[in-house]
C-alpha cells in the first residue's frame, strides 16, 4: 500500500471514528484531501471493549476518507485517550564521564530512557516522556541543553502512563483493519496542536477538550505541557441524563441536546415546550425547555468542577503558576449552548472556543473547521510533522556522529546536522508493532 506525500490522522472516539487525509502546502498550512468518519460502535469512555465492530467502524470512516480523497492509506497516526490514562512528574539526572565535552543527543537520549525504566504499576507502560526542563551543574530552568559544557544533566519530566492492554487493543484493530500504525499520541496533546498558539502556551492556559466518552484536559505554561488528565465523564452522560430524566430514546436525547440544550436554566421561560413524537403509536410527549436545561446544567457542572479540581492541582492559585491565557474548550462537547458563560462563571477564568481552523489551508472545508474534529486535525498535523521530519532524515542521509564543535553548535539546536533520534516512544512504538506482529 504504497503512500505518496500526504499523511493521515484517525481519531478513534466513543462517539464517532475520523480518518482524515492531508499535506502541508506551501504556506506551511494543512490542506485536508479526504474526510471519512463513521459511527464508533466498539468504544466506551475512549477505551476499545469491542476489537470487532471497532475494527468495522475504522475500515468505514477509512473507506469513506480514500474515496474522498482518491487515495490509499497506508499508515495512520493514531490518538490514544481513556479513564486508564494517568499523568506524573518525576525528576532525574545522569553524571557525564567527560564534562570537558559538550551535551549532545546521546545525554538527552540516555537520560529518557532512565524515565523509560521507571517502575510502573502491574499492567501500566509509560507512552510519553516529555522533558519540561532541564539543569546543568545546577543552572536550573534551561529549556535546550544541547552544545553546552557540564558534567551533571539533570531534567524535569512529565510522564504520561496508559494500561498495556488497552494501547495494544488499539493496535490490534489498527493492524486488523489493514493499516500500519505509524504513531501513537495522546488526544489532548493533538487537540492542543490543534488549537493553541504558540503566545497562550506561553502565558498559561488549560485546554479542555469535552469528547463523547472522556473529558480530556492539557496544561501549558512557559510554553511547556505541565500537566494532563483523563476524566471519564463527557456528553454522552449528558445525552444519557436526559434519556433518563425524559423517558425517551437515546437519538431523541441526542437531538434534544443539540438542538435545544443549553448549560444555562436561567434563559428558558416555563411556556418553551418541544413536543417529541411517541414510539409507535404513542402519545407524543412534551418536554418544557426549563426542564431540559435543568438536567443538562447539573452535569455540565459536575464535569467542569472535576475539571476545575484537576486545574487547582496543577497550582493555578499560585501566581507563579498563574494561567493569564484561561480556558480554551473544545471537542463536541464544546458546541453546547452557554457552556462558555458557565465555564468562566464557575472557574472565574477567562474562556474562548477553540477551533482547528487555524492550521488549515483556506480553501478547506467549514465542517472541518468544527471543534469536533480538533483532536483529528491535531493528530494529521502529527503525522505531517513526523513525515517531515523523516524526510530531512532521508535527504541529509547519515552525518557524522561525534560531538558538536562550535561551528556545529547552531544546527545541533535545530536537529539538523545528526540524524533524526529516535525518542523513547517511537522505540516504544515499534515494540508494539513487533509485538502485534508476532502475536498472530
Amino acid at each position: 500500500m504504497e503512500q505518496g506525500n500526504y499523511s493521515v490522522g484517525l481519531d478513534i472516539g466513543t462517539t464517532k471514528i475520523v480518518a482524515i487525509i492531508g499535506q502541508e502546502n506551501e504556506y506551511g498550512k494543512i490542506e485536508v484531501l479526504g474526510i471519512g468518519k463513521s459511527k464508533s460502535l466498539g468504544v466506551h469512555r475512549g477505551v476499545v471493549n469491542n476489537i470487532t465492530q471497532t475494527i468495522k467502524s475504522i475500515q468505514q470512516a477509512v473507506e469513506q476518507a480514500e474515496a474522498d480523497a482518491g487515495l490509499k492509506i497506508g499508515s495512520v497516526v493514531v490518538g490514544i485517550a481513556g479513564q486508564h490514562i494517568r499523568s506524573l512528574q518525576h525528576s532525574d539526572y545522569i553524571t557525564r564521564i567527560n564534562s570537558e565535552e559538550v551535551i549532545n543527543e546521546e545525554d538527552l537520549d540516555k537520560l529518557c530512557n532512565q524515565v523509560y525504566k521507571l517502575i510502573m504499576l502491574p499492567g501500566e507502560e509509560i507512552i510519553h516522556v516529555l522533558p519540561q526542563e532541564y539543569k546543568v551543574d545546577g543552572q536550573a530552568e534551561i529549556k535546550q541543553p544541547m552544545g553546552m559544557y557540564g558534567g551533571r544533566l539533570e531534567a524535569n519530566f512529565h510522564v504520561v502512563v496508559g494500561q498495556v492492554t488497552s494501547i495494544k487493543n488499539i493496535g490490534r484493530c489498527i493492524k486488523s483493519a489493514g493499516l500500519d500504525l505509524g504513531n501513537i499520541t495522546l488526544e489532548p496533546l493533538a487537540s492542543s496542536d490543534a488549537v493553541l498558539s504558540q503566545e497562550e502556551k506561553e502565558a498559561g492556559v488549560a485546554l479542555i477538550d469535552i469528547g463523547g466518552g472522556t473529558t480530556d484536559l492539557a496544561i501549558f505554561k512557559d510554553g511547556i505541557i505541565r500537566h494532563t488528565a483523563v476524566i471519564p465523564f463527557g456528553g454522552n452522560v449528558i445525552t444519557e441524563d436526559i434519556k433518563e430524566g425524559c423517558s425517551i430514546i437515546e437519538k431523541q436525547a441526542e437531538l434534544l441536546k443539540m438542538k435545544f440544550g443549553s448549560a444555562w436554566p436561567g434563559e428558558n421561560k416555563d411556556n418553551e415546550i418541544v413536543s417529541i413524537p411517541g414510539l409507535r403509536g404513542r402519545e407524543p410527549k412534551e418536554i418544557t425547555l426549563k426542564n431540559l436545561s435543568k438536567i443538562i446544567h447539573a452535569r455540565v457542572v459536575e464535569i467542569v468542577e472535576q475539571v476545575y479540581v484537576e486545574i487547582k492541582n496543577y497550582g493555578h492559585d499560585d501566581q507563579k503558576k498563574k494561567l493569564i491565557a484561561g480556558i480554551v474548550l473544545t471537542g463536541g462537547g464544546s458546541q453546547l449552548k452557554h457552556l462558555k458563560q458557565l465555564v468562566e462563571y464557575i472557574t472565574g477564568m477567562d474562556t474562548r472556543i477553540g477551533f482547528p481552523n487555524e492550521h488549515l489551508a483556506g480553501d478547506s472545508d467549514e465542517e472541518i473547521a468544527s471543534p469536533m474534529y480538533a483532536t483529528a486535525v491535531g493528530l494529521l498535523m502529527n503525522a505531517v510533522k513526523n513525515k517531515d521530519k523523516n524526510r530531512v532524515v532521508d535527504e541529509q542521509g547519515e552525518l557524522e556522529e561525534g560531538i558538536y564543535d562550535e561551528q556545529h553548535m547552531e544546527t545541533a539546536t535545530t536537529g539538523a546536522v545528526k540524524k533524526e533520534r529516535k525518542s523513547v516512544f517511537d522505540k516504544w512504538s515499534e515494540k508494539l508493532k513487533d509485538f502485534l506482529d508476532n502475536a498472530e
